[in-house]
């Protein structure tokens, strides 16, 4: 049950005067019609002192409270005087939203240091993945600059080297450029009817070469007209580029990559497959973070920023889906991911 003040102050005048009543009322010399003025004089009283004390005194101190701690949310707190009801104890509510405040901005801290512990983590990374290639570039044009190139075939291997490096260095930076836009929504997606096969012919087409060359088997598997997805082309089209480009990187000479799909009335599941090295499953969690490695040294040897698996997921994020992956180790890896399906146009 609830009580506004003034019902509190009402129910607790009725019982002071009917316990004063009922004590006058064991003497003899007092009539009846003595105990009903003291009564009601005893009501009239005790119900003035106690609403002042309850609605000035009391209720108004909680009001400021209120009052105080609205300023410090943008949610509202009830205004304990102006409700028609509340409940008989005001301190408990008063109590129940100090430690739902404290809670609320317990949790605002603790982001706020993880914020902090991931800033710093990912100047480090940025600092470290820059400075490679950028030392790199610098040791081959110094060492020409010292007089090596006067051999023409010296000049010509460094300056190819040098170029590697600056060019692994502007990816790097495409990578943090594109990566920065999406978490801040400076990229839109463009939704629109996109034909799934046909977009990863397209990627198998592009790595098609690379794949040959270490004799490994890229092929992709599915009927066109089954996989009409709605989807923004280009950033898909970068998903499954990072992807595959994982995949080539990761499976040995004599591998197989394999794309496949599977749909329902709904959703299509794109899935990328391979026969690679596979990653321990203490990794699996942190994978799509931003310059995570599994093994630092050889990552940096397979080449990549460490940026392609995280830009997957923003994307894949923006088309309200999640990267999923699975993997044993020395046996290869399946990552997929699912899209809104569309009716194919005959």
């Amino acid at each position: 049950m609830v009580y506004s003040a003034r019902t509190l102050a009402l129910s607790l005048a009725t019982s002071v005067a009917s316990v004063t009543s009922l004590i006058l009322s064991l003497f003899d010399s007092v009539g009846t019609d003595t105990l009903w003025i003291i009564a009601i004089i005893s009501f009239s009283i005790t119900f003035v002192v106690i609403d002042v004390l309850l609605e000035f005194l009391i209720f108004g101190e909680i009001n400021k409270i209120y009052k105080m701690m609205d300023k410090f949310r943008k949610k509202p707190l009830t205004n304990f005087s102006k409700q028609k009801s509340e409940p008989l104890n005001p301190l408990q509510k008063i109590n129940d939203e100090i430690f739902s405040f404290a809670t609320f901005k317990q949790k605002e801290i603790d982001e706020l240091k993880k914020v902090e512990v991931f800033r710093k983590d990912f100047i480090a990374n940025v600092s470290h993945e820059l400075k490679t290639p950028i030392f790199a570039a610098q040791g081959f044009v110094h060492t020409l600059l010292d007089g090596a190139d006067k051999d023409g075939n010296v000049r010509k291997r460094f300056l190819k080297k040098a170029a590697k490096s600056l060019d692994r260095l502007d990816i790097l930076v495409q990578d943090l450029l594109t990566l920065s836009q999406i978490e801040t929504g400076g990229i839109k997606m463009r939704f629109e009817r996109v034909d799934l096969y046909e977009l990863c012919a397209e990627v198998v087409d592009q790595f098609e070469a690379k794949a040959e060359k270490r004799n490994i088997n890229l092929k992709l598997q599915g009927d066109q007209r089954k996989i009409i997805v709605y989807a923004d082309w280009q950033r898909i089209t970068q998903v499954v580029t990072n992807l595959v480009s994982n995949a080539v990187n990761y499976t040995p000479e004599g591998g197989d990559i394999t794309i496949s799909f599977a749909s329902n009335e709904k959703y299509v599941t794109t899935f990328i497959s391979d026969t690679g090295e596979g990653i321990p499953e203490e990794h699996l969690a942190r994978i799509f973070e931003r310059f995570y490695r599994v093994d630092m040294s050889r990552s940096r040897e397979k080449g990549g920023t460490g940026l392609g698996l995280a830009i997957a997921k923003h994307i894949l994020e923006g088309h309200n889906s999640q990267p999923e992956v699975e993997s044993t180790v020395g046996k290869g890896s399946v990552f997929s991911f699912t899209l809104s399906r569309l009716r194919a146009i005959a």
